[in-house]
């Protein structure tokens, strides 16, 4: 091995291979042959010169110290904070935490993932192997181990939710749900359905940024919550969430309504509790949403969001151009208006079929 490293016997008769690791530091390693050590050694050698060194002894860290400090360096907002330290904590870390890097193999991880799906959502479980991945990503990145055994991983196919039971038609808004929705709310309803707008877009909203006179709002900044603690966000979810969204005249007169009848709360914004605080989502679900359901008679299973789904297949149904549709949704790319809203509309064959209904097939030839 020349300068790289050498073999020395031990005084009990074994042979320690000896080398520089990239760092400069003495490394080595016994063996109980001269073989063994040279053959390791030109193994070593290989890795140093390309580049895919990995310390013997470093995937001995434990996959719980490096992840934990792995998830805490990262430069994350306070909800995906919140959200990943909830999924390392509950679903990897169980698994994972006490094995050493290095004994984490691909079939395990297979074996785990596949294991997760028959109890957890295909959403969900994907969150638990982006983690477990990027954990084991850096891991290699630090030369603790030489592959990330993730790679490959098959994970659950994302379930394809029937669009049609996730959206409520205009008649229904307007003839079943805005008229049982409890006076405070309607408004926040019936923005949330002629605007599409996130449920933190909504709860975050003062009247700085609407324009009843003009009919349309500027959505500047959103609302967040973090363990129950509800907090102004002076940003959108992305650069393509700061839009301008125009108002249709029922939003209108149903914010004009709200503004008449209503103080403004706590940090000036326009829908809040009754105690002026700003309003929590699952206090929300349970004292307004899921009630008002069923005053309505529509399905439990319809989420305060799926106004927005409701929304924007409304748009989709008339016609309107999916740029246009990309843009007012606040979505940065038409390809996620086009997956999440036109794949399952009726509207949509009829309108290809009318295309053709002036036509009919000519007499056949002699």
């Amino acid at each position: 091995m020349g300068l790289m490293g050498f073999v020395r016997k031990t005084p009990v008769g074994r042979h320690r291979a000896c080398w520089r690791d990239p760092a400069g530091r003495q490394r080595s390693k016994t063996f109980r042959t001269k073989r063994e050590a040279n053959a390791f050694l030109a193994e070593v050698e290989s890795a140093l010169n390309r580049g895919t060194y990995v310390a013997p002894d470093a995937g001995r860290l434990r996959f719980a110290e490096y992840g934990t400090r792995w998830l805490s360096n990262r430069n994350d907002e306070k909800a995906t904070a919140a959200r990943d330290s909830s999924i390392m904590r509950n679903h990897v870390l169980p698994k994972w935490g006490p094995v050493p890097l290095a004994k984490i193999e691909h079939s395990a991880v297979q074996e785990w993932v596949t294991s997760l799906g028959q109890r957890l959502s295909p959403a969900t479980v994907r969150e638990c192997y982006r983690l477990t991945s990027g954990v084991l990503r850096s891991a290699v990145r630090d030369r603790l181990i030489g592959f990330n055994p993730c790679d490959g991983v098959r994970l659950p196919p994302r379930r394809r939710t029937d669009t049609e039971e996730l959206v409520i038609s205009r008649s229904e808004l307007f003839g079943k749900l805005l008229p049982v929705v409890p006076d405070r709310y309607r408004a926040l309803v019936a923005l949330a359905a002629g605007t599409g707008l996130r449920w933190g877009e909504c709860v975050g909203l003062r009247w700085d940024v609407v324009d009843l006179a003009v009919g349309e709002l500027r959505v500047v900044r959103v609302a967040e919550e973090i363990s129950g603690h509800v907090t102004l966000k002076p940003y959108p979810k992305s650069r393509a969430g700061r839009r301008t969204v125009p108002l249709p005249p029922f939003v209108v007169q149903a914010l004009t309504e709200h503004r008449q009848a209503f103080e403004t709360g706590t940090e000036d914004l326009i829908f809040v509790a009754r105690t002026g605080e700003p309003l929590k989502r699952g206090t929300f679900r349970a004292r307004v949403w899921k009630p008002s359901l069923q005053r309505a008679g529509l399905p439990f299973g319809l989420r305060f969001h799926d106004l927005r789904h409701s929304y924007a297949t409304w748009l989709v149904s008339d016609g309107v151009p999916i740029n246009d549709v990309a843009k007012v949704m606040g979505h940065e790319q038409t390809s996620t208006t086009l997956d999440r809203y036109t794949h399952s509309t009726r509207d949509r064959d009829r309108r290809v079929l009318a295309s053709f209904a002036a036509f009919s097939l000519p007499p056949g030839g002699q």
